[in-house]
């Protein structure tokens, strides 16, 4: 595919861990990178403006709540995500399989597809993988997901491979119903906790020679030491010279066990959900800004940090507009925190230039407590 490239520029020595350029139709990802979410066509209270002075390079929307809402026809007539959200740079779309799961008791699976009640209205809905890249399709992002089915955590041996088995089947529809050569189309390796299942999903999809390859199901509840198992098992088997994305996983920890496997890229709701409760996130610590020691605190978030809030504003400012409520403190914490994790990958990608990754970040994969929960 002749608008897509994947290049690799240094690997780490002691790692699998990569520095490499995803090109696409709407410019380069320097990988590993962060990248944010914005669900409904907008990262939630953040102007694309304000988004690209984060560093943001390639953002997410979601098939699924576009589709209930505004509908991908309105987007469309819009001039497609891209002019309809005014976002120039690359960009994502998942599939709706995760969102569609997620709503166990209120949908029916079957080989043909999923049969879901609208959370908005109670219609009833169907969406197979035909239909899945068909609003994906006229979506336009650069990335689409193929439709796949995510097991819940705990599940059987027999119902994971079930749901394997229908993801590589649902695949296959994906390619054929597929219809522009401006879009990659990636693959997603699920299989659970099961180790040998991952084995077999990821060599199978291997095979098929695609754009790109994400690894989906985790985070989903799992301990975190069964997710490092399974991004370690699997990332090493997807094609060298082709980018790899863990779906749902934007912590520090997890991002370095995972880069350290040779993932390349992520995605998180982690750094606005947070902020919309008042947390700002700093050098790997969580702070709350509703904390009393805050309010007389007239530093920066974070001295190191030059994003928009630290640049301008105090933490007493922030404190004084998280306790008050207003919503220019979810904007001003959702910068940061998108800024935060952005720059924490471009450091790691730095690292792995200089062959210090380990060096750097090593202490990251060794002490489970040094994480954000």
């Amino acid at each position: 595919m002749s608008n897509f490239s994947f290049r690799l520029v240094a690997n780490c020595s002691q790692t699998q861990a990569r520095a490499g350029v995803f090109s696409t139709p709407h410019g380069i990802v320097e990988t590993p990178r962060f990248m944010p979410v914005g669900t409904l066509a907008n990262v939630k209270t953040v102007t694309p403006a304000q988004l690209e002075d984060t560093g943001a390079q390639m953002i997410l929307s979601n098939t699924y709540h576009l589709h209930l809402q505004p509908g991908e026809k309105i987007v469309a007539g819009g001039g497609g995500l891209h002019k309809f959200m005014a976002w120039n740079g690359p960009m994502l779309t998942d599939s709706g399989g995760f969102q569609v799961f997620s709503l166990s008791e209120m949908r029916k699976i079957t080989e043909e597809g999923v049969v879901f009640r609208s959370p908005h209205d109670g219609q009833m809905i169907k969406l197979t993988p035909e239909k899945s890249i068909e609003i994906q399709n006229i979506l336009g992002a650069d990335v689409i997901m193929a439709f796949d089915e995510c097991p819940p955590y705990p599940a059987t041996y027999q119902e994971v491979t079930a749901a394997t088995d229908r993801t590589y089947r649902w695949l296959e529809r994906c390619i054929m119903s597929h219809q522009r050569l401006d879009q990659a189309l990636f693959p997603i390796v699920q299989g659970g906790v099961y180790l040998d299942l991952r084995t077999r999903a990821a060599t199978d999809l291997a095979k098929l020679d695609m754009p790109g390859y994400a690894i989906g199901g985790v985070s989903v509840g799992e301990p975190p030491e069964l997710m490092a198992q399974i991004v370690r098992t699997t990332a090493p088997l997807l094609p060298r010279n082709k980018p790899r994305y863990l779906m749902g996983v934007g912590t520090y920890r997890e991002m370095v066990i995972a880069i350290a496997a040779g993932v390349d890229l992520f995605d998180c709701v982690i750094p606005t959900r947070w902020a919309r409760h008042g947390t700002a996130m700093v050098q790997g610590e969580r702070w709350n800004l509703k904390n009393a020691k805050f309010r007389e605190d007239f530093a920066p978030i974070d001295e190191t940090c030059h994003c928009y809030t630290c640049s301008n504003f105090s933490r007493a400012y922030v404190s004084h507009l998280v306790r008050s409520q207003e919503i220019l403190a979810y904007t001003l914490l959702s910068i940061h925190n998108i800024t935060e994790l952005i720059r924490f990958t471009q450091a790691i990608r730095e690292s792995i230039l200089q062959n210090r990754f380990l060096t750097d970040f090593g202490h990251w994969m060794n002490d489970p407590e040094k994480d954000l929960e």
